[in-house]
């Protein structure tokens, strides 16, 4: 075991604590008196739920300082059960989990009660502010994940583990001090969120103007210059095209440093929105075996886990990329990227429609040939569209990347207001 640190520095201060001596470590259960697990009242007796107190599940911790739950469980829910009303600003602690939910942590900001998957570290201010043990926690789910029970982080974390988490102590003038700087940063991380959301909520809309809608052949919006062009033309994808299946590159044909760029279809899932412009992965593979794009083809998955996620589309700008097993490619002299779009706006529920299967779902060429679509008469109102939708894209990719920033420097800043050398005994 780790000899036990009778104090630690960390590598920023502010000035008015510089000459203020290491921070404490103690362990969380040294200082805080209360720390546990909820529970969930029997699902199956309906006088449990649908109450006036608030119920927790582990999903919600996502929501990171949470304010509201939707969960509703009674009195008598309660008192037939092992979850327990918790107070405000206790810390939040996902036990259980293989995905991302175990060692995530939050702060309730209401009272509420929570389920057996989540611990709950009580507050105690005269030792510790809450908002600088949450950030200093929020900061440590790597290590958090790694000190799962059950060996190799697979199994949980327990009430045990997070008792015994060090956590190094400034005094509570610097913990306030931190809390609120990181508490700024996170409200600006916040707004730029909710830009980023605005934009693609303001895309969403635009792109279900932009195309006809099912049974339409005319969009409800269109560019002044073309609003006396007449409507579109209701034509079948096999009419306007052709669709070829891409060819077989295993997962373990990827090489980083390949010589020929190329496309799985999971990666349509994963990676790639509207338009392609960048190439993830890249082969070695002969390429004599394998299909080429041309520079705006439309690539359409030919199967995924649901009929939903299957009704995506990517547009290839660019020739000579092999293009995997499981892709649907559409070649025509529509513009690819004007379809692409429609694919994964109103076209999306038409396409979901004519996939097959239940746990796995496929898409075939035959079935793709008898879509249904309404096409502009002109080229340019195929690229205008498409224009206009790319150059929202950039700017939504920009947000992104602010967004981005914003989180880097927060993490980056974290580990300079925290001692990084803390371990568990």
């Amino acid at each position: 075991m780790p000899e036990r640190k009778e104090g630690v520095v960390p590598r920023l201060r502010f000035p008015e604590f510089c000459n203020a001596g290491p921070w404490k470590v103690k362990k969380i259960g040294q200082i805080s008196e209360n720390v546990t697990a909820g529970g969930t009242p029997s699902t199956s007796v309906t006088e449990y739920w649908g109450g006036d107190i608030r119920w927790m599940n582990s999903g919600e911790l996502n929501y990171k300082k949470v304010y509201e739950v939707q969960g509703r469980i009674t009195e008598n829910g309660l008192r037939n059960s092992n979850t327990k009303i918790i107070p405000k600003k206790c810390i939040l602690i996902g036990l259980a989990g293989q995905g991302k939910t175990r060692g995530t942590v939050a702060m309730n900001m209401v009272e509420l009660c929570i389920n057996q998957s989540i611990a709950a570290i009580f507050p105690n201010e005269d030792v510790f502010n809450s908002d600088f043990l949450y950030h200093n926690l929020d900061n440590r789910y790597d290590e958090l994940r790694s000190l799962s029970a059950g060996g190799e982080g697979r199994g949980g974390l327990n009430l045990q583990i997070i008792k015994s988490l060090l956590v190094p102590l400034p005094c509570l003038s610097e913990q306030q001090k931190i809390a609120d700087c990181l508490s700024s940063l996170d409200e600006v991380i916040e707004l730029q969120a909710k830009k980023l959301d605005a934009f693609k909520t303001h895309k969403k809309g635009l792109m279900q103007q932009l195309f006809p809608r099912e049974g339409e052949t005319t969009p409800r919006l269109r560019f002044p210059e073309f609003r006396n062009v007449g409507e579109w033309e209701m034509k079948q994808l096999g009419e306007i095209g052709v669709i070829i299946k891409g060819k077989g590159i295993s997962k373990s044909d990827i090489a980083e440093y390949g010589a020929l760029p190329c496309i799985r279809y999971g990666e349509l899932y994963t990676h790639y929105s509207e338009v392609i412009h960048e190439i993830k992965s890249f082969t070695d593979a002969d390429r004599t075996g394998l299909v080429l794009s041309q520079g705006n083809d439309v690539i359409i998955p030919a199967s995924g886990e649901t009929k939903e996620d299957i009704a995506t589309a990517s547009c290839v700008r660019r020739d000579g990329v092999a293009l995997g097993g499981d892709l649907n490619i559409f070649r025509s002299s529509l513009d690819g990227t004007f379809l692409a779009y429609y694919v994964r706006g109103n076209l999306n529920k038409d396409v979901a429609k004519v996939a097959q299967g239940d746990s796995v779902v496929h898409l075939y060429p035959a079935q793709l040939e008898k879509l249904k679509l309404a096409v502009p008469s002109e080229p340019s109102e195929q690229q205008k569209i498409a224009n206009c939708l790319s150059s929202l894209d950039e700017g939504i990719e920009l947000e992104a990347q602010k967004l981005d920033a914003l989180k880097t420097h927060k993490k980056g800043l974290m580990q300079q207001l925290f001692p990084q050398e803390v371990d568990i005994e």
